[in-house]
């Protein structure tokens, strides 16, 4: 390190990028030409490890030669260039990409993808396709009516019914209008935006060590279920059905609060038994974060879940879905770009090289020693730590108090450790797959000194 983030050149870059939008969310401005595998360079000559990686998006750190090569190949200029409006006018070797790519890693027995630009974008529009194959079940397979086409052009019912989504506490789902009626991480994210009646669940909130908090974590799986479960009931007896239930495998946003695999099998199974969609959010857990291509894989469900949402690591945005979700009428998922086709051609790359590399090996690798880390700082430090716990990883510790957190994000950063934040107590980590075990104990030792300095 150099100087203290931001240095002198980020404060007057940000004095100057405020004047024409607002700029009290930026960190530092970063170098990205120096920036190179777990390590990020700002525009003051300091360069830290990052384990935040953007918000959880670069799965291979920065400036991977995979991901350069596929750049640079001549090939690959005409989707650079000639950005395409994907639904009406594909390039030739589109779906091709598309089996290279997304499809390759496919969750299992999920044959169909909808690309899109975004995380919000992708689970807004997978709200939709929910809610098409809703009405279409209700409408037993008949075709909508003149009545339906007529009433949804006013905003009323028949044709724009009373459909809801249930969501949980503490979930991020996206800041756009639809999908921001599920987000219940920050007021600050919904203050003055109109929202959705939409039945909302408590999310369990396990104690850990996990081993020492079975009984307590077991009820808090239970309570949930439960209110779920009434949840549904009591909208749909009130006229507003609930067509899917979104959530996350991790709320990440909300704070790093893990669900059990048991817990989630018996979602699912609520679902079907409420003639519900299971929507599994996975555009911050996706792309091997956890030690497996996609978190749901971790938990033993009987089937696929209904649509599964994705962005960040896989670097464009969409979800993939089951047969009975795909629409019957064109434009119902619709618009102009529907994605990118260059944005596959580095997915393909990135795809090859964490097979190539058994990247996921690495991440449990190092997820286990760094979860090992984070319990052994709660010893250390019971004053300052506590509720370690991670999958792969995708880990996080708790602060005593949000004042004390938001100190320790600080230290770590002017000791060269750029680290992200969440919920109210949490430090996150959400470093690239390309992040080893030297890298954990780096990361440890400058915790460690951050927390002394307190």
């Amino acid at each position: 390190m150099v100087t203290q983030t931001p240095g002198p050149r980020s404060k007057a870059l940000i004095q100057q990028l405020d004047q024409i939008q607002t700029a009290g969310t930026v960190h530092f401005f970063a170098d990205y030409d120096k920036s190179i595998g777990n390590y990020v360079a700002d525009v003051d000559g300091n360069m830290m490890l990052d384990v935040f990686m953007q918000i959880a998006s670069m799965p291979l750190g920065y400036n991977h030669p995979a991901l350069i090569r596929a750049v640079l190949d001549k090939k690959s200029l005409s989707a650079l260039v000639n950005r395409p409006a994907l639904g009406n006018l594909p390039p030739h070797d589109f779906v091709q990409k598309l089996h290279s790519s997304l499809l390759s890693v496919a969750p299992a027995g999920m044959k169909q993808v909808q690309t899109m630009m975004c995380g919000s974008c992708s689970n807004e529009n997978a709200f939709k396709a929910i809610f098409f194959w809703y009405m279409k079940k209700q409408r037993r397979g008949a075709p909508p009516t003149k009545e339906d086409f007529d009433s949804c052009m006013v905003n009323q019912g028949p044709g724009s019914p009373r459909l809801a989504m249930l969501s949980f506490h503490g979930a991020f789902h996206g800041r756009t209008m639809g999908v921001l009626s599920c987000t219940h991480s920050k007021a600050i994210h919904k203050l003055d935006v109109p929202a959705m009646d939409w039945p909302i669940a408590h999310f369990p909130r396990y104690r850990y060590p996990v081993e020492e908090n079975v009984a307590y974590n077991k009820q808090q799986d239970q309570a949930s279920l439960d209110e779920v479960r009434r949840l549904i009931r009591e909208y749909n007896a009130r006229g507003t059905r609930v067509a899917g239930v979104v959530v996350e495998p991790i709320q990440a946003e909300g704070g790093d609060n893990h669900g059990s695999a048991a817990f989630f099998r018996q979602l699912q199974a609520i679902t079907k038994e409420e003639g519900a969609a299971l929507l599994v959010d996975e555009v911050q857990t996706g792309c091997g974060a956890t030690g497996r291509m996609w978190a749901h894989e971790h938990w033993g469900l009987p089937e696929s879940p209904d649509v599964v949402t994705f962005s960040k690591k896989m670097i464009t945005g969409g979800y993939f879905y089951r047969d009975e979700l795909r629409p019957t009428e064109v434009y119902r998922v619709f618009n102009t770009w529907l994605g990118d086709p260059s944005k596959l051609l580095l997915l393909e790359a990135a795809i090859n090289v964490i097979r190539d590399e058994r990247l996921l090996d690495l991440v449990n690798a190092s997820g286990a020693t760094l979860q090992r880390g984070l319990h052994e700082l709660t010893t250390r430090f019971p004053k300052v730590f506590s509720q370690a716990r991670g999958q792969g990883t995708f880990c996080a510790i708790d602060a005593a108090s949000t004042g004390m957190r938001d100190k320790l994000v600080g230290a770590c950063k002017n000791r060269g450790l750029e680290i992200g934040a969440c919920g109210d107590l949490s430090l996150r980590f959400r470093p690239a797959l390309i992040y080893e075990e030297k890298h954990v104990k780096l990361t440890l030792d400058i915790i460690a000194e951050a927390a002394k300095s307190l």
